[in-house]
């Protein structure tokens, strides 16, 4: 009775506080309340997100851009950055075909693309990566890859009971490939199994869908997140979108190489994935891979590495007697690798691998020696088109890929591959004692392959990358810090001396008339790099793809 008089109390009270204020006042007040409380919530959320830093500088040039005319302002400004980014490829958009000729053109439709062909530029010797065939496109293995691309160009590996051959081959790929890469080792299990995917994009996306799937069904983690030094690939940003993954970008050491400590440090009861690489595409360096894996055994997640690059030189590399740390399913803790077929493995464009380690991963569907996990494939059985079962994100696939990777990886052989690694190797150091010479510049950290970056505390780089380029030579600008780097591969080897006789000589001429060149990036670089706003520089490139459509 107690209680239920002190309610009675309780409530007269309360009635008669608030019986002075007016009823709309009673109504609004925990609506706004409320409102408050939601816009908190999502605040703390994006800081939590992206830091507090980015936050608040989020919000200031949120709250600068409701300024009257800041934003059309902000606006123009992005649209002139743009418009130096394209460098009048407006202009030759005119001239493209946008619907179909009104009469085929048959035949002659061959001289047309070799017309278009000649307006390609010279890539021969020029470019970073971008093509890791020796030699002329029209002879030796291009001309070899071609024709077993063509015999195979009407085949598609979804038909597997039509096109036997190419699934055969797909699975010998894999099987080789997996051979290289530790599965004759004692240590790695003897389970390695994968697939062939479109490129080093798609067996990321894959390694990391499977990762996310895997741990939810180990773990019950259903909010995931993974840690990535900050030298790891941009695909990883893509694949943290599309399968919704937290992603926690952690700077290098001063090495450049992954910090452990550091990812140690961000590891939570989310995490289900970290991620190293061998080596890292900005700076050619390879990540301490058996930490990594003893951290991802310790605290049971998985590690995926990422040797797009390496996976068909550090093998050979190891043979010739470079002091190549471990890097692939022979280190414990590895879970999933992914390699590209289409760079140092010269086969043709759009061939990789993703590679998995073990049983405990993945429930299987084999197709001859190629298996399948069902974390990564998607079978549906209640559709009215029958049974369906796919092991990549692409359906439909070009079996002509696969047969290219295999003619490639047969052509060439162990010592094929180890000879094309010998000179890569060779013309990577000729190229870093090169650099060494000349006093403005300096490498960054100690490269492991074949990939040499560096920068200057005497002269911009990125002008001297758009005095390269005013010479033909395409190399990839960097950031944190500023650089440039160049990807050997054989199409460097007799053209070496060219190389470095043209970066001294554009060394001297930054040197000597400072400033950037008509028509060059370096003013966007230097731009992109002190905007504080990273998002204005998403924005950016967006705008640039967009319009360049």
């Amino acid at each position: 009775m107690e209680v239920y008089f002190f309610l009675i109390r309780f409530r007269a009270s309360v009635n008669s506080f608030l019986s002075q204020y007016e009823p709309v006042d009673l109504v609004l007040t925990p609506l706004f309340a409320l409102l408050i409380a939601s816009i908190l919530h999502s605040f703390l959320n994006f800081v939590k997100e992206k830091g507090f830093k980015s936050a608040l500088l989020g919000f200031l040039m949120n709250s600068v851009k409701l300024i009257p005319g800041v934003k059309n302002y902000i606006e123009a400004e992005k649209q002139k950055v743009v418009e130096k980014l394209q460098s009048g490829s407006k202009s030759k958009r005119e001239s493209w075909q946008t619907e179909l000729p009104r009469a085929g053109l048959g035949g002659s439709v061959i001289e047309k693309l070799r017309e278009e062909k000649e307006n390609d530029v010279v890539w021969q010797g020029k470019c970073s990566g971008t093509v890791y065939i020796g030699g002329s496109d029209s002879e030796g293995h291009f001309s070899l890859i071609n024709e077993a691309y063509s015999m195979f160009a009407h085949t598609n590996p979804l038909h597997l009971d039509v096109f036997q051959s190419v699934v055969r081959f797909e699975g010998e790929v894999v099987a080789m490939t997996a051979a290289l890469l530790g599965s004759k080792e004692k240590a790695s299990g003897g389970q390695i199994c994968g697939n062939m995917t479109s490129g080093g994009t798609e067996s990321i996306l894959l390694a990391l869908k499977t990762s996310r799937d895997y741990m939810k069904t180990k773990k019950g983690i259903t909010k995931p997140e993974m840690i990535i030094p900050e030298s790891a690939h941009s695909a990883y940003d893509k694949a943290a979108q599309y399968f919704n993954i937290k992603l926690w970008r952690v700077p290098v050491n001063k090495e450049f190489q992954a910090d452990v400590k550091a990812i140690r440090r961000f590891v939570n009861k989310n995490t289900i994935l970290i991620v190293g690489s061998a080596p890292g595409f900005p700076h050619g360096i390879i990540d301490p891979i058996e930490e990594l894996g003893e951290l991802a055994s310790r605290m049971g997640i998985c590690l995926h590495v990422d040797l797009c690059l390496g996976g068909f030189v550090l093998p050979f590399a190891r043979k010739l007697g470079y002091p190549i740390p471990p890097f692939d399913f022979s280190v414990e803790g590895v879970t999933s690798i992914s390699v590209d077929v289409h760079k140092y493995g010269l086969a043709p464009k759009g061939t990789s691998i993703v590679l998995y380690r073990n049983h405990e991963i993945r429930k299987f569907y084999c197709v001859n020696i190629s298996i399948l996990s069902h974390h990564l494939s998607i079978a549906v059985t209640e559709w009215s088109g029958g049974l369906y079962v796919s092991p990549t994100i692409a359906g439909s696939r070009p079996g002509g890929l696969i047969a290219g990777a295999w003619a490639a990886m047969m052509t060439l052989g162990q010592e094929g591959y180890l000879q094309n690694t010998r000179e890569i190797m060779e013309v990577s150091k000729q190229i870093q004692k090169g650099i060494k010479e000349i006093p403005e510049l300096f490498i960054i950290g100690r490269p492991d392959m074949t990939i040499v970056a560096f920068g200057s505390n005497g002269v911009d780089i990125f002008e001297v990358n758009d005095i390269m380029s005013s010479r033909g030579w395409h190399l990839n600008a960097l950031q944190r810090p500023n650089s440039v780097h160049i990807c050997v591969t054989l199409q460097h080897v007799p053209v070496v001396e060219d190389f470095l006789r043209d970066l001294r000589e554009s060394v001297e001429t930054v040197k000597a008339n400072p400033g950037p060149i008509k028509g060059g990036l370096a003013p966007i670089y230097g731009a992109a790099g002190r905007m504080p706003d990273r998002d204005m520089v998403q924005e950016l490139l967006v705008n640039f793809m967009d319009s360049s459509c």
